[in-house]
């Protein structure tokens, strides 16, 4: 029988060291642990692929939270049926005892796991739409407060009401103006129509 651990942070800027200090409590050897860093919303993680691959009938996986499988409802289910009962291997969620299927191995030890992880899987996808509905929230109030998203906008050249009309007046050609703005053509129509309803 091995042993492995598997961890995911969401992306890249997040720490991992939580869940490794965890599974590395469980006396889990290093070569056995697998990290994945980048979202729980699928499961096309190389990491995990490889760990799936690994492991075989007997073996134990050890992790932190039952989101660290992924945070969407029918995933994590399909994926605890993966491991659980077509590659037979016991899974112990550090962080809920009663998601360790070496415990209860009967009828009801069984139907109790079931059941637990059914509601992790809800609450676990829940939070996650929540969390999106909150940012979506956030970010609508600070737009409506004037904040700003992306990268700045390039202030215009100061003589850009010269340039436009020269241009008008054609004068000078679209690619000189655009030259002299640093823009590219639909940013510079873009800022055109802004400065003439500005203007008004």
């Amino acid at each position: 029988m091995e042993v492995y651990g598997y961890a995911r942070v969401s992306s890249t800027d997040q720490n991992e060291d939580r869940q490794m200090i965890a599974l590395r409590q469980k006396n889990i050897a290093e070569r056995n642990i697998y990290i994945d860093k980048l979202s729980g919303k699928d499961f096309n993680r190389p990491s995990y692929k490889k760990l799936i691959r690994k492991l075989k009938k007997g073996d134990l996986l050890y992790i932190l939270s039952i989101d660290r499988l992924g945070r969407n409802y029918e995933e994590i289910q399909n994926q605890w049926r993966v491991i659980t009962k077509e590659i037979g291997v016991d899974v112990c969620v550090i962080d809920m005892p009663l998601l360790d299927t070496r415990q209860g191995k009967d009828l009801m030890g069984t139907f109790i796991a079931d059941l637990v992880l059914q509601i992790l899987s809800f609450v676990a996808q829940n939070e996650r739409e929540n969390i999106r509905k909150r940012q979506l929230q956030g970010i609508a109030a600070a737009k409506a407060n004037g904040v700003r998203f992306g990268r700045p906008e390039k202030e215009l050249p100061e003589d850009f009401a010269l340039l436009m009309k020269q241009w008008e007046k054609k004068k000078i050609t679209l690619p000189e103006v655009l030259k002299q703005c640093k823009m590219s053509e639909s940013t510079f129509y873009r800022r055109l129509r802004e400065y003439r309803i500005k203007a008004k």
